[in-house]
């Protein structure tokens, strides 16, 4: 089982869309019983609620469903879990340090790096732009897919 976690500042918008859309093309590649994908926050501001009116309009819009999706906030404890720490942003690698205290097993990595591009995925609650945000976390979500198919030696 290779467990990735999905990680933004509130959890209602990029973090739940790259889990919900990760969801999506494990299911595509028959992949859903190996995967375990699930998305955090770095803050506390939104723990407890659901996904973001326009995030979870953007992934209805390509038939992807999210709901039962609660924010929570990303522990110490989650690093040792999870084999992938997949941050949206460089702000967010600064704040999940700070939580778990460093990267020594080399476990956290920005989403779009997987779509090789070194850049952000620009929060959408202050942009609006949920469209190009879903676009840039479906090439980032891909790219890890196929990372991850190559070493499960599928390809």
């Amino acid at each position: 089982m290779i467990k990735i976690l999905f990680i933004c500042h509130g959890n209602i918008c990029r973090s739940p869309m790259a889990e919900y859309t990760m969801k999506h093309l494990a299911s595509q590649h028959h992949l859903a019983h190996t995967l375990e994908i699930a998305s955090a926050a770095t803050s506390t501001e939104e723990i407890g609620n659901p996904v973001y009116p326009p995030a979870r309009k953007e992934l209805a819009r390509h038939g992807i469903g999210c709901a039962g999706h609660h924010a929570r906030q990303v522990t110490r404890s989650d690093y040792d879990d999870y084999d992938y720490l997949i941050v949206m942003d460089s702000t967010n690698v600064r704040n999940l340090n700070r939580i778990i205290g460093g990267d020594p097993e080399g476990k956290v990595y920005k989403l779009r790096s997987f779509a090789g591009v070194e850049g952000d995925i620009e929060d959408p609650w202050y942009t609006g732009a949920f469209d190009q945000v879903y676009q840039q976390i479906l090439e980032g979500c891909r790219g890890l897919l196929t990372q991850i198919e190559q070493k499960m030696g599928k390809l």
